[in-house]
């Protein structure tokens, strides 16, 4: 039952993060307030989630999200590897696992869920991922296309781009496969019922998963487009999946000598997700030293104190006392020239420190030049355009290492920072007398609301709320 589900808008699929456990150098890293010892490429990997999604800024919920985790080893009598919990600032509907113990949930996937036990059943599943030994027991042979997919997907947020990193083979694409998510689910299965957690919830989040690929299915067909509904979940679990229910059902007639009372507290999982951010990122561009845009997908940091200014034709970046000015230019790339050769053709004066610059990803070259007593510091970065860089000042020596800042510092938007819009965030209410979906939506400044609304509700794509009942709106 791997949660591996798409936002409206684009794939993610990042359960594709199947690294295998290969002997090696280690590193000791601390999530959730604990030191984790981790091979040296998980602990790489993790760091690459926590630097380009982030973590979800709310200490209280990511507690809770841990709480539960805990519970469900703490009950199950599992003891190693060190689990960690972490809930990640993404919009997309997904959960996964690292190897070590390492689990993530996206805030996107919580919107969607109605209870703890839904909660608890996805944290179970992917525990049963790592206790099932699925990462070191998988193929190895597709992980350098993974990789190269999922790191485009965290560098570029672009699904498209990691669609057709993905499209080589079905092993890319198909997660852990059938067998193997069963063998989670079985287990999970086992950890909610030794918890007291209503084993049923795994089925609930199927549905909700297959709500969101029919709703992706009609939204491709009105578009003309590919639906793309053969990733993950969606090849493993069809939603009235015999073998699935017959695994839910073993779970449910273990003889347990003492059956746990249901740890739930009602009305818990709507207190602790009442307001939480639906879509974009409430913090996408908040570095007030950074500069960002997003036509053209790029983000420079700056020093604290200089202003930028965008106009028509270029980019000025200028120091609280107006000495000191970077410009930034665009150019169309030149396929005979690389980026060096780019830089001297367009230099004036003598020419010293030339440097390639490779970063981000990114390829680019910087130099001084100098004509008489002037010296400037020039650069130039490919980035489906040629950047221009020319830094200006009095004294070169003295502004050189704030240009270098701005220079060095170019690259692509990250996932977590490209806006896509307004930020919306995620409240209950009890249905007012004669209130449908449709008039529920009717303020809600979101591309087709009602439908929205369905979804994060389990009304998709028919059905009314009853008068009185608890539902989820977006504001």
């Amino acid at each position: 039952m791997t949660v591996n589900c798409v936002r409206p808008l684009s794939i993610l699929t990042l359960t594709a993060l199947l690294w295998s456990q290969a002997a090696g150098a280690a590193s000791t890293v601390t999530i959730g307030g604990k030191s984790v010892e981790l091979p040296d490429d998980v602990a790489e990997e993790h760091q690459k989630l926590i630097d380009n999604i982030g973590i979800y800024d709310d200490p209280e919920l990511d507690a809770y999200v841990r709480q539960v985790g805990e519970r469900l080893l703490r009950d199950s009598d599992i003891t190693k590897p060190t689990f960690s919990f972490t809930l990640l600032d993404s919009p997309d509907i997904n959960a996964f696992a690292l190897p070590g113990g390492l689990i993530y949930v996206n805030r996107g996937l919580l919107a969607y869920l109605d209870t703890e036990a839904e909660l608890a059943g996805v944290l179970a599943h992917e525990i049963g991922h790592i206790t099932e030994r699925h990462h070191s027991r998988r193929k190895t042979a597709s992980l350098t296309s993974k990789v190269a997919a999922v790191s485009a997907y965290i560098l570029t947020g672009s699904g498209d781009v990691y669609d057709a990193a993905s499209m080589y083979g079905a092993e890319i694409i198909s997660g852990f496969g059938r067998d193997m998510e069963l063998e989670a689910d079985s287990a999970g299965a086992e950890y909610l019922h030794q918890t007291g957690y209503d084993v049923d919830s795994m089925l609930s989040v199927i549905g909700v998963l297959k709500d969101q690929e029919q709703y992706r299915r009609v939204q491709a067909k009105a578009s003309g487009k590919p639906s793309g509904t053969y990733h993950g979940l969606y090849a493993s679990h069809p939603r009235n999946d015999l073998r699935l229910r017959t695994v839910i059902r073993a779970a449910n007639d273990l003889d347990i000598e003492e059956m746990p009372e249901n740890p739930e507290i009602p009305g818990e999982y709507r207190r602790q997700t009442e307001g939480l951010v639906y879509g974009a990122s409430a913090a996408a561009q908040s570095d007030p030293n950074r500069f960002y845009h997003n036509k053209l997908n790029f983000t420079f940091a700056h020093p604290p104190g200089w202003t930028v200014q965008q106009g028509s034709r270029e980019i000025v970046a200028a120091s609280a006392d107006g000495t000191q000015t970077l410009t930034i230019g665009l150019a169309r790339i030149d396929a005979s020239q690389d980026t060096e050769a780019s830089l001297i053709a367009g230099a004036q004066g003598e020419m010293s420190e030339v440097e390639a610059l490779e970063q981000y990803g990114l390829n680019g070259a910087t130099a001084v030049a100098s004509s008489g007593s002037q010296s400037v510091r020039l650069a130039v970065i490919d980035h489906n355009y040629r950047f221009l860089f020319e830094g200006e000042a009095a004294n070169l020596a003295e502004a050189d290492a704030e240009f270098r800042t701005i220079i060095d510092s170019f690259r692509p938007l990250t996932s977590k920072e490209k806006v896509t819009g307004t930020s919306h965030t995620l409240h209950y209410i009890q249905v007012p007398r004669g209130a449908t979906f449709a008039s529920l939506a009717s303020s809600v400044k979101l591309p087709d609301a009602e439908n929205q609304l369905r979804l994060i509700n389990g009304y998709y794509p028919t059905g009314e709320p009853r008068t009185g009942d608890w539902v989820k709106v977006i504001r």
